[in-house]
């Protein structure tokens, strides 16, 4: 396509009224240090943070064994539950009295009672029972350590099954053996599912409130007033702040994935130039997110809280960062939609975990795309209305 020389003139035109905008806001961060800081160093800082707090790893519970039958069969049974890390034997009790003491000074996280005749019972062919108490002030751990405790009594009565049978000279096959095998996270590390989401918390927090103070700053000093005189469009004026902010927000994403492999031995097990494609589609929408709080907003502080209810809320609770969107209700799973941390989420846990290509996630590429675009022109659209007043 031959573009005509009137338009191609108009075209430098318009990118030589871009190119002062964008000087003027690289200045402007190399003057503010603090911001600079906030948009390179601040998300690693983050990262690394809470990803060493952040953990849904639930190991070393504490076990206590109140055992009466005192045998070679309750003492099996308790070396068979703490040979794993999940359960780790914190000591045998005497009496019932310190049940209660150790889940109430939370000493203990499970008890298990063992009554008198256990070995009889067992070595008899009979069903012998135990008693198993969990401290449930936290759900979530008492859950899982039910879980263990479950899993570790089942095997062990398996296996005392089939010596049972051995011992008598005949033989038992179970009749379905569990073979599992875990895809893309063979070893459960937690950090392989929240680093990838801390990611598009962390950068969609830091660049909506980085560019949602860039038109306010420009109100609160009075430069607007000068920009209105000037021969730039509102689409110029917001691209030439949205690049600086674009460019130095890719820096950022970069050492966050520098560190997530440096520190966590998190990598992209997919392609790096899709992974970037979408990074630089989500920064956008970020800062589009932000340039929108910016042309409504009046003062820094409003626009400050604003960005931060706006992005930090939505991005953390409905973004399927830690909280599952289909064990959500409806009006949850719809207002999610409304927000483009959730896409991105699907896009690099993708690409970095499972190693997927562009055909799994280009929904979620399209959807960020029209994000951005509705962004940016209503914010477009406000500015206009501002320049033109």
């Amino acid at each position: 396509m031959v573009v005509p020389p009137g338009d191609e003139e108009n075209m430098h035109h318009r990118t030589f009224n871009i190119l002062p905008i964008v000087k003027k806001e690289f200045r402007q961060l190399r003057r503010d240090k603090r911001a600079l800081g906030v948009l390179i160093f601040i998300p690693a800082f983050l990262l690394i943070l809470v990803g060493y707090a952040l953990n849904f790893d639930v190991k070393n519970l504490s076990l206590a064994v109140l055992d009466y039958d005192n045998s070679t069969a309750s003492r099996s049974l308790v070396s068979s539950l703490t040979q794993s890390e999940y359960l780790r034997l914190k000591g045998y009790l005497t009496n019932e009295q310190e049940i209660d003491q150790a889940l109430g000074d939370e000493s203990a996280h499970v008890v298990i009672v063992i009554p008198t005749g256990f070995s009889d019972m067992l070595l008899s062919g009979n069903e012998a029972a135990i008693q198993v108490l969990i401290d449930g002030a936290n759900a979530n751990t008492a859950s899982i350590a039910s879980a263990y405790v479950n899993l570790g009594v089942r095997e062990h009565a398996n296996r005392v099954l089939l010596r049972w049978f051995e011992q008598r000279g005949r033989s038992l096959a179970l009749p379905i053996k569990l073979q599992p095998k875990l895809w893309y996270n063979p070893d459960l590390r937690t950090e392989r599912f929240l680093l990838p989401g801390l990611f598009g918390l962390i950068l969609m927090i830091v660049t909506v409130v980085s560019t949602s103070l860039s038109i306010v700053r420009e109100k609160e000093t009075g430069t607007l007033e000068q920009l209105k005189t000037s021969p730039l469009r509102a689409a110029e004026l917001i691209v030439g702040k949205v690049f600086p902010y674009l460019l130095i927000s890719v820096v950022a994403a970069t050492i966050i994935l520098i560190t997530s492999a440096l520190l966590f031995d998190v990598v992209v097990e997919g392609s790096i130039l899709l992974l970037y494609a979408a990074i630089a589609l989500f920064l956008t929408a970020g800062l589009a997110q932000g340039l929108l709080i910016s042309t409504i907003a009046r003062t820094q502080q409003v626009a400050f809280l604003v960005s931060v209810l706006s992005s930090l809320l939505p991005a953390f609770l409905l973004s399927g960062f830690i909280f599952p969107i289909d064990s959500m209700p409806l009006f949850l799973r719809i207002i999610s939609n409304i927000q483009a941390t959730k896409f991105f989420l699907v896009i690099i846990r993708s690409i970095m975990i499972k190693g997927v290509g562009f055909p799994a996630t280009w929904e979620q590429f399209v959807y960020l795309a029209l994000f951005v675009a509705v962004l940016m022109a209503i914010s477009i659209r406000r500015l206009k209305k501002e320049l033109a007043r």
